[in-house]
This record gives structure tokens, sequence and C-alpha cells, in this order.
């Protein structure tokens, strides 16, 4: 039941936006017409957006300078100037050029980043109902302006300071302005008031930033950003930025040591080349190259824009990231706790059975006639919800009322709401107060869980045995089931608690709610996976149980309630969870120690929650999802994913999508050391063996323009492998670095050095000049690369299997290095350059096939995993 929402009436003709929440009733109407969008836009230029200076995007100086910091940069203009020294100028304008087109290349990288971290920025930055042309419109923060007509709901923050002119049980936690931890109470002013600073009960000023607790209001915008107090004071809101995340400090930690070696080796290879040639300043330029050829400066560029852009693809698929570093962890879950009703469900509720009077009433679509022994429970239901309901149970009952009940007696559009009384995690039920024009007493219509309604009546023990027998079959056919209850009142002055009308029970109200499309085929993707999938709800076991085979979870029947949570020690629950997939009658406060028991036993817990009191359990969870559509501010604050349309099968995607990005975070990872490693030989080898120098840092560089987008654009395009949802999760704390996939990178990269070892010494000692050697091992080497681009697309499926995937980036990678390379042997001006001589389609047949050899190995290896048996996921897992 919504028992947060706020009835707003709107202006004539207009409708309530269904993303809304409905709102308090106003007899005045004229109040909430609130600005027009062209008002709001004219203040919108004028006073600027409702933000204060936090941290800001990099603008484009600031990526370029952080560019022209990068080592490869300052490495290629040594070279050049060391050219300089040599006399070499057209060696030192060939690297100038190298120096741009690197450079453009890690400036879109690292704008492209930005970019795509701004747009998640602006969709995480906190949103604001305001009232818009007469229509209730969800805008984002930063557009709220002054005159405006907000909305405040609990679990909201204040988007703006605002003069409260309607409130019910308005409290808000203001410790952010005032440090005071205690919530103040509200009240509201009509007539404009002076503003006065936070602090102290009744004040009918809401502040920006802070947080409502309880009730709901409506309230007037009286300053915006720096205006506000919290602007005042300088403190900035949270933002959506990039963390310093495991797989950062693991790449970080493997740089510098690679740096280190290649510190010593380029200082070996000066020294030696040196010695042995006596030309100190050809050596100093060798071991620049060696340097340019170690440094593996793509890591951490690949590890942002994967991460950033794998947030991005997750708001296509209508999930939102709050917090990058959550991507890593996403291919780890290893149990999903998720709510039913919304997520599981559709949230959609129809009237599908009665009870009253000792009878059940079974309502379909084809019988619209309804007995008169059910008509007061209609009635009363009806009085219970808000006219303009937001809540999809009290629009359900208004229609089924509508339908059923037209042109009687018992529909009350004229009576008067006098008071509410919220519900409360203490007693599960609202009331309302009403007044009719003609009758001097007051009349209350109350609704809520079925226990709480029989606290209200007082039932006797017999008589609750009766009720919960008749719950129990409601439940069993997958209802949610509200209990409707009355009362009158003639005393002037209304009592301060429920418990104090003298409630009579009229009977139960059964709902169905059906289950969303594709959250069975998406439980079943989940088992393949090695995932558990917990149902939490609020619900009886019965509706539970019910839901949970038709979505297929395992052991359905195994239920556990609230009370059995409260009744358990840790150690019990902690081995009761291990095969429980249906949690019923939990409140807020039991999911964090759920949450604790699954992290107890080593898992991977994501969990989903949309209240206040849910936000504890948000946090304690590896992965917080909060719901986009119906969730509360405080909720989707303490959540590291924001759940945009509510559904369950979108949290799946988004557990498919982190496991292909952390299955191409390591083929990028593994292909960049691969491609480094005979580099480093080609340049290392010929100094020690004393051969002719094979790669000089332009030829270093134009190597470098094929490895930077291939890691960092085409191997994160790739689309996952067809298995990956048919193995277990990985462990949280696998390296990126580990042992298999070191090994198939140092395997790749010493294959690919080995043959174009092979193709220079053949070339060398079978009597080509120097020019033709090192253009045949130029070749052999570019031409690897691209078979390394191939074969490292998939470690399942071989490269011809492969080619079938679509990948855009892929062919104007390869397409553009074949151009260049093209350029390179054909051009004489830049065959020249390069130091090579003609090449002949045979000597290019030869390159190429020597290429393809290279990674024929792990073509075969692939073969050999596909015919390999698997080992099983255990059917025992839950």
């Amino acid at each position: 039941m919504d028992t947060g929402s706020v009835h707003l009436p709107t202006a004539p003709g207009a409708r309530l936006d269904p993303g809304s929440p409905s709102a308090l009733e106003f007899e005045n109407e004229s109040q909430l017409a609130g600005l027009s969008s062209e008002e709001a836009r004219e203040r919108l230029e004028i006073d600027g957006p409702n933000e204060l200076p936090s941290s800001r995007p990099r603008n484009v100086a600031a990526i370029a300078w952080d560019v022209v910091k990068e080592p490869i940069f300052l490495l290629l203009v040594a070279c050049g100037t060391i050219y300089l020294i040599l006399g070499d100028v057209q060696e030192a304008l060939m690297l100038l050029g190298f120096v741009f087109v690197v450079t453009g290349i890690s400036f879109y990288q690292e704008h492209k980043t930005e970019r795509t971290l701004e747009a998640l920025r602006d969709l995480s930055s906190p949103r604001a109902l305001v009232i818009r042309d007469g229509k209730p419109t969800r805008i984002p923060g930063r557009e709220v302006v002054k005159g405006d007509v907000v909305v405040l709901s609990e679990g909201d923050r204040v988007p703006a300071d605002s003069r409260v002119i309607s409130s019910v049980n308005l409290s808000c936690d203001e410790s952010l302005l005032t440090g005071e931890s205690v919530p103040v109470r509200k009240s509201a002013s009509a007539a404009p008031a002076d503003a006065v600073r936070p602090g102290g009960d009744d004040l009918p000023f809401v502040y920006s930033g802070s947080l409502v607790v309880q009730g709901r209001g409506i309230g007037v915008v009286e300053a915006v950003g720096l205006l506000t107090e919290i602007g005042k004071i300088g403190k900035a809101l949270q933002s959506v930025h990039l963390e310093k995340t495991r797989l950062q400090r693991e790449t970080a930690r493997w740089v510098r040591i690679l740096a280190i070696a290649g510190g010593l080796l380029c200082l070996l290879v000066v020294v030696l080349h040196g010695l042995t040639r006596g030309s100190w300043l050809n050596g100093v330029l060798s071991g620049l190259t060696l340097a340019m050829a170690i440094l593996p400066n793509e890591l951490p560029v690949v590890l942002t824009i994967f991460m950033a852009l794998g947030a991005w693809r997750m708001s296509k698929r209508h999930v939102l990231t709050r917090r990058v570093p959550v991507v890593e962890t996403l291919g780890s879950a290893s149990v999903l706790c998720v709510d039913k009703t919304g997520t599981v469900t559709m949230n959609q509720m129809s009237v599908q059975n009665l009870f009253a009077g000792g009878e059940f009433h079974i309502c379909t679509n084809s019988n619209l006639s309804l007995p008169e022994k059910f008509h007061n429970l209609i009635e009363f239901s009806i009085l219970a919800n808000h006219r303009d309901p937001f809540d999809p149970m009290e629009r359900a009952l208004n229609e089924f009322g509508k339908s059923r009940l037209a042109n009687t007696e018992h529909l009350h559009g004229d009576w008067g709401l006098v008071r509410q009384y919220p519900l409360s995690p203490e007693l599960l039920a609202l009331s309302q107060v009403w007044r009719s024009p003609v009758g001097p007493d007051f009349v209350i219509a109350s609704k809520g869980s079925p226990e709480a309604i029989a606290d209200l009546c007082h039932l006797k023990p017999e008589q609750m045995d009766v009720l919960f027998n008749q719950v129990g079959s409601l439940a069993n056919e997958g209802l949610r089931v509200l209990g409707v209850a009355r009362a009158y009142f003639q005393e002037s002055h209304l009592p301060q608690k429920q418990h104090d009308f003298d409630f009579e029970f009229l009977g139960l109200v059964g709902l169905a709610d059906p289950v969303r499309p594709g959250v069975a085929q998406a439980v079943k993707e989940c088992y393949s996976a090695g995932i558990q999938v917990v149902m939490i709800t609020g619900d009886y076991a019965g509706t539970a149980t019910n839901i949970g085979r038709q979505i297929g979870l395992r052991n359905p029947d195994q239920c556990l309630t609230g009370p059995d949570l409260d009744s358990m020690e840790d150690v019990e629950l902690r081995r009761r969870v291990c095969t429980t997939n249906v949690f019923a009658r939990v409140v807020p406060e039991q999911k964090l120690r759920l949450v604790r028991a699954f992290r107890a036993n080593g898992e991977i817990v994501a969990m989903t929650g949309d209240g206040v009191n849910d936000a504890p359990a948000l946090k304690a969870a590896d992965i917080g999802i909060a719901m986009g559509g119906r969730g509360t501010d405080v909720a989707r604050e303490a959540a590291a994913l924001v759940l945009l349309d509510d559904d369950f099968s979108s949290i799946v995607h988004a557990v498919r999508l982190g496991r292909r990005i952390f299955d191409n975070l390591k083929k990028a990872i593994a292909y960049t050391l691969a491609s480094h490693l005979p580099i480093i030989g080609l340049t290392l080898v010929p100094v020690m063996m004393r051969w002719p120098l094979i790669l000089l840092p332009f030829h270093v560089a134009f190597l470098h323009l094929i490895i930077d987008p291939a890691c960092s654009i085409v191997l994160e395009a790739e689309r996952e492998e067809s298995t990956v949802m048919q193995h277990p999760p990985r462990a949280a704390n696998e390296p990126l670095f580990g042992r298999r996939t070191f090994a198939i990178s140092i395997l790749q990269g010493l294959s690919v050095l080995g043959v174009v070892l092979a193709v220079f010494a053949t070339a060398h000692y079978g009597g080509r000049r120097e020019q033709e050697a090192r253009a045949l091992t130029f070749t052999t080497l570019v031409m690897a690369n691209l078979a390394l681009i191939f074969t490292n697309r998939s470690w399942a499926r071989t490269i011809l299997a492969r080619l079938h995937s679509p990948n855009p980036s892929l062919w104007w990678v390869i397409g553009g290095t074949i151009g260049f390379l093209g350029f390179v042997i054909f051009v004489p001006f830049l065959r020249d350059l390069f130091g090579f001589s003609v090449l002949h389609p045979i000597d290019l047949a030869v390159c190429a096939g020597a290429a393809a050899f290279s990674v024929l190995w792990f073509e075969a290896f692939k073969l050999w995993e596909a015919h390999r048996p698997k080992p099983q996921l255990s059917e025992g897992r839950t």
C-alpha cells in the first residue's frame, strides 16, 4: 500500500502524470496551478540552475593538458628532440606527426569517457515533483526555479528552500544544516512569511538538502542554488564520479612494476649500445624506443573507458549506475534478493476476491453485479483511499467501486476529508476521517494489513482464528490481502490515535498482481549462471509461495516469515538462507539482517529496495539496487544502481553486462600485454645479438596507433560470449591479471615474437638487405597484431565463428591499419622514412601467413576447450 503518496487535485482537464505521487487535498485548487513552462524557462535563464559549486566535469583544456602529461607523449617528444640533435629532420617531423595522431586518439578516448560520465551525472541528479501548467511533473532538481510549487513525500530530498502551504504530519531531518539529528515538525502557512534560519519545530519552511522523514507536504520555492541555506554555507551535493576501484589499484601496481623493470632494461640497452657500438646518443634513442615498447600506458585508459562505457550501456538497459565501481562487482553477484511487488510483479492491481459476512465473492469482468452484502466493504475501502490515487491498490479499488456501485448511495463525492491517520511501522493501517454534508457524525474508514485491522477492531482470539483461515485461503491464490473497517465518532475533538475509535470489521479484499513477462525466463537464466534468486515480500506466505511457483523459484514452499527471522539466532539464519528462497511478512529492518547473513556465508549480494527504511540494507549489500519508478530519494542515494523500469529482468541484464565487461576487460589486457611483448623483443634482441636495429621510435608509434583503439574501443564493444550466463559467478577477489589471463597473454606475445624474429633472421641471414628484412619483419608484426585482435575477440569461439558477430569498430581499425601500412610500404617517401624497401606480393603473402601462424595454436586451444567435458553447475544450489 502506498502511504507516502500526496494527493493532488489538478487543474481542470489535467490528468495526473503516471509517474507522480498522489497528493494532499486543497479547497482552493488555484493554489496548485504552479508556473507555466514558459515562466519556468524564463526564470531558469535569469536565476540560473538550482545547483551548488561541486566537482565539475573537465573541460577541453583540462583533458588536453592531462593527455600532454602522458608518458607516451613525453617519450615521443624526447625521441624527436634527439633526431633533431642528430640532424635527422625528416624523422623528427614524422615523430611530431605521430605526436599529434597519438594525442588525438588519447584526447578522443578521454573526451568520450568524460561525456559519458557527465551523462551519468545528469541522470543520477536528484529529481523533483513540481506543478507545471497545472500538472504534476518530474524534473531534474537543477531545473527547479523560484515560484515553483513542489510536492514532497516521505523519503524525498527537498530540492530548494520552500514555504510550506499545506502539510500532513510533515517532519524533516535538517541535520545537514543544523547538526541536530532529531527530525523537526513542520507547519503550513498559506500567507507569505519572512524566511527564517533552519532549526526548531513548527516552522513553515523546508530547506534544500533536508530529508522528509514523515508525512507529506506542498511548498512554494523561495530560494534556489547559492541563495538557499545550504548554498550560503557552501556545502556541495553528491555527484557521480570515478572512484579508485580495486581493479584500478591492481592496474596501477602492475604499471609501476613494468615501469621499474622497463627503466632498468632501458638503462641496460643504453649501456650495451654505447659500449658495443660506440654511439651513446643512438643508445639513448634505442633506450627510449624500448621505453615506448614496455610502458603499458593503455592500461589505465582501458579501465576508465570500460567502466564508464559499461555504466553508459547499462543506462540503455534501464539500469542507472550511481557509483561506477559497482560495474566491477556485478559479474560476481551470487545472490539476487528482490522485492515481489513491482519488481517480480507488474504492480498493476485488480480486485479478484472479496470476503464479508462469512462469504466469498469471486469478481470477474464478465459479471459487474455485486451482492448487497459486499457493498459496505467496497464503500469503506474507497473511503480509506485518496480520491485521485497513485497507489495501484487504491486505483484498483476505486475503479472497481465506480463500476459496481455506480448509481448507489455508497459513493460519496461530496464528502469532505477532515483528517488522515497515516500508516506507521507499529500499525500497518491507514484511516481517513470524513464528514458528510448532511450528518453530524465523523465517518472513519480504515484499511491495512488484516492483522492491523483485526487489532483496531479488538477481535477475540476465536474470531482471529477464523479470520486468518480466510486470509490464508486468499493468500494461497497468490492474492494480496487487505482488511477493511469502519467507525463513527460524534465528539468535536478527534483522538490522537486510531485505536481510540470503535472500529467494526467489514471484511477482506483480495487483489491480484500479475507476474511481469520474462521474469520466469530471467530466473531460469540466473540458475544457469549459478545465481541464487531470493524473493522478499511483506505479503503473506501463501501469496509469496504462489508467486514463487509462477516464476520458477526453487523450493518455494520452504518459506520463512518475519516472525521466524525474529526467533532465529544468527548461526541458524546463516544455515537457513542457503536453502530458502522465499521470505514473507518481512519488514524493511529485517532485510539488513538477511543481507548480513548472506554476506557472512561469503555471498556477493544484490538487494533491491524502495523505501526509507530499506536504505541500511541497500548500503550493506554489495550491490544496492533502488527502484527508480516508485523508490524514494533516500533509497536511491543509498544504492549503487537505480532500476529505472523497476523490472527484475533488467537486473539480470545488468549482471550479464557486468560479466561481459569483465570478460572483455581481461581480453583487452591480455591483448595489450601480448602486443607489447614482441615490440620489446624486437627492440632488445637486436642490441644483444648485434643485429641492425629493427624498430625505431616511429615504428613503435605506428604500432600504438593500432594497439590503443583496439584495446579500448574494439574489444570494449565486443558482445558477450554465448556462455556468459552458463558458468558460476567469478570470485569477488579474482584478479584481473590472473594466472590464466597472464599465461595466455605471455604465450600469445611469445608466439608472435618467435615468428617475427624468425622472419627477420631468415631474411637477414638469407642475404636480404637491412631495409628489406626490416620491412618484412615490421609488416609481419603489424599483421600479427591484427591477428591478435581477431583471436582475442573470443576466448571460446574461433576467428571464423566470431566473424558472424557484428562489431563496426573492428572493421574501422582493421581498414585504417591496412590503409596506413599500404601507404608506408608503397609510397616511396614514407617507405624511405621508415627505412623499408619494396615488398612484392609474395613477400606480403609470406608476412600474412606468418602472422596467421602466430595465433594458430590459440585457435586450436579454443577447439580443444570446446570439446573438453565441462563440470556441471550443482543442481543443489538454490
